[in-house]
């Protein structure tokens, strides 16, 4: 484990190669956080890890190496529902980020709308229990039903639990981004009880879109291919309703860290054409988050 003076933990690494693959211009980055600086935006006290601060600088620099032009930074679930340094992350990027927000389901009007104006465009419920202690569906479905319009709801959780969720995402009044694909098992390849599932939820409603990220989480073997060969077809099969992204600064993965520059020579084993990639890096995220509708 990587840890600074103050027993940190560091999950992302400080020399990630230069990709092979060129993303297009303009391709933005789907799926990262930013952790603090945490003098200016402490942890919260119920965080279940306390990373090394990893800011907006860090973040863009990385993205600067990549190729990456945009981003949408999720509220880490170390920071619980104070999302300043979300909107700080955003204020730095000038136009060039927006953001998914974690709020307590009681949140007012008049505190959305400055979250809106601050660049947040969706709202984050988490079903991890190793990194939330409640997630109560009732309370969730009443906040996204006040969310301001063109916003929709990102959900995390395991495969274990999808069938148990599909009445939760099915009364969702707005649409949906699902976090890594409800996290499947890529072992059992792209026919699989997992994705078999997965597909199920997809063709359940139009809107739901799916981050076909992390092949670092859940893969083992060398080079990802077992995530290849059960996430290509996925973002074949279902084009129009893909994202991607690194998920740095890789929160919990300390112990697996993964070089972002492999990350994204990813995205043409899964996304193998130039219009599949414009479509998984520019058009897709750029109408949920950027359009004003």
């Amino acid at each position: 484990m990587s840890t600074d003076s103050q027993n940190r933990v560091r999950s992302w690494t400080l020399e990630p190669s230069v990709p092979g693959f060129s993303p297009p211009d303009g391709a933005v980055d789907a799926h990262c956080h930013v952790f603090g600086p945490s003098d200016r935006f402490p942890f919260s006290p119920k965080a279940k890890y306390i990373p090394q601060d990893a800011g907006p600088d860090a973040l863009f620099a990385l993205h600067d190496r990549l190729g990456l032009s945009r981003s949408v930074i999720v509220q880490a679930s170390c920071h619980g529902t104070d999302n300043r340094a979300t909107l700080n992350a955003i204020a730095v990027a000038k136009g060039t980020a927006r953001g998914v927000a974690v709020v307590d389901p009681a949140i007012s009007a008049a505190e959305l709308d400055v979250l809106h104006a601050g660049g947040i465009r969706g709202i984050r419920f988490n079903f991890l229990k190793r990194l939330v202690d409640h997630a109560p569906k009732d309370l969730f479905l009443n906040v996204a039903g006040r969310l301001p319009k063109g916003w929709h709801v990102v959900i995390y959780f395991e495969a274990d639990i999808l069938e148990e969720l599909r009445p939760f995402i099915a009364a969702l009044p707005v649409p949906v981004v699902i976090d890594h694909m409800g996290r499947p098992d890529v072992t059992q390849g792209p026919d699989g009880p997992d994705m078999r599932a997965f597909r199920a939820l997809l063709d359940s409603r139009p809107d739901i879109h799916f981050k076909a990220t992390c092949p670092d989480r859940l893969s083992d073997r060398p080079g990802w291919d077992d995530f290849v060969q059960a996430v290509r077809p996925l973002v074949e099969d279902y084009p129009d309703r893909c994202l991607w992204g690194t998920d740095w600064p890789h929160p919990n993965m300390e112990q697996r860290i993964p070089d972002d520059g492999a990350l994204v020579d990813i995205i043409p084993r899964i996304a193998p054409t130039p219009e599949l990639q414009r479509k998984l890096l520019i058009d897709n995220p750029m109408r949920l988050y950027w359009s004003e509708q």
